[in-house]
């Protein structure tokens, strides 16, 4: 299975994330042969008031019925290109309590335009990094409940997004679902990204024994206070033995990799980790 990471510089203005979308996996598809593609997360709106993140957003419909303009945006690029669409995720809007919140969404299309499948975003991520920069994503968005899995091309597929990667009970729990395969898309920040995005991802690759793909956001972004803020970039896929086969740079653009799923089989046959685990 081909896979392209397509790596976005997204803003406040949906219409014209939307189009830098549209533009780069139409070029994924046609120059690079890819039959599944990956978006970042919230690559829809990036920045801007907690008012402009909820203008972005929209009420997602139940499966198989119309939705609107981003979840149409993603289920005809799977339908005009023939191929399986993660749509990295997008911000759902969603009634708690009597207010109106966000939900950090991913959406997974098939080549017939079916939803094939939902994930929220399980651990948001309120912390301060080392240099001092505050994140409160839980002011905003409420968590996910599920762990997610996703046949794709008969390929079972585990979902999840940006900070989960730092939660190994998660992956544990997703290769007890025997995934072999991991989508992931995020919008990690520079400081951290420089830290810990490849050593993360390699470790979740090793220890799930399984590829990961990983999709970011890169460049710069304004928050609502005017702060400006970089994301990292570098998306990458791992092998199940926790090698990096494609790494993409700091600029908008897509990479596609040959994702050869039996060797999952082999690397696990090799090393018989999940047979030798004791503790749950």
């Amino acid at each position: 299975m081909r896979i392209a990471l397509i790596q976005m510089t997204p803003g406040t203005e949906r219409a014209v994330n939307i189009a830098q979308a549209q533009s780069l996996v139409a070029e994924a598809v046609r120059e690079g042969q890819a039959e599944l593609v990956l978006l970042p997360e919230v690559w829809s709106c990036l920045g801007g008031t907690r008012d402009v993140k909820l203008a972005a957003s929209e009420v997602l419909p139940p499966p198989g019925e119309k939705g609107g303009e981003l979840y149409e945006a993603l289920r005809t690029m799977a339908l005009e290109h023939g191929i399986w669409v993660h749509g990295g995720s997008i911000g759902e809007r969603v009634e708690q309590e009597g207010e109106t919140r966000l939900a950090n969404t991913t959406l997974v299309f098939s080549p017939d335009g079916h939803e094939a499948a939902r994930y929220r975003k399980i651990h948001l991520f309120d912390v301060v990094t080392p240099n001092g920069d505050g994140y409160r994503e839980s002011a905003t968005y409420v968590p996910g409940e599920e762990v997610t899995t996703v046949d794709i091309n008969d390929v079972c597929t585990g979902l999840a997004i940006c900070y989960d990667m730092r939660f190994a009970e998660l992956f544990l729990a997703l290769r007890a679902a025997d995934v072999k395969m991991l989508l992931l898309p995020a919008a990690f920040t520079q400081q951290t990204g420089e830290a810990h995005w490849e050593v993360l991802l390699r470790a979740r690759a090793i220890e799930m024994q399984a590829w990961v793909a990983a999709c970011g956001t890169t460049g710069w972004y304004v928050e609502a206070d005017g702060t400006e803020r970089q994301t990292y970039g570098h998306s990458m896929v791992i092998n199940p033995w926790g090698e990096v086969v494609l790494q993409l740079g700091a600029e908008p653009s897509w990479g596609v990799a040959e994702i050869d799923i039996e060797l999952v089989e082999k690397t696990r046959q090799r090393m018989q980790v999940q047979e030798n685990r004791r503790l749950i």
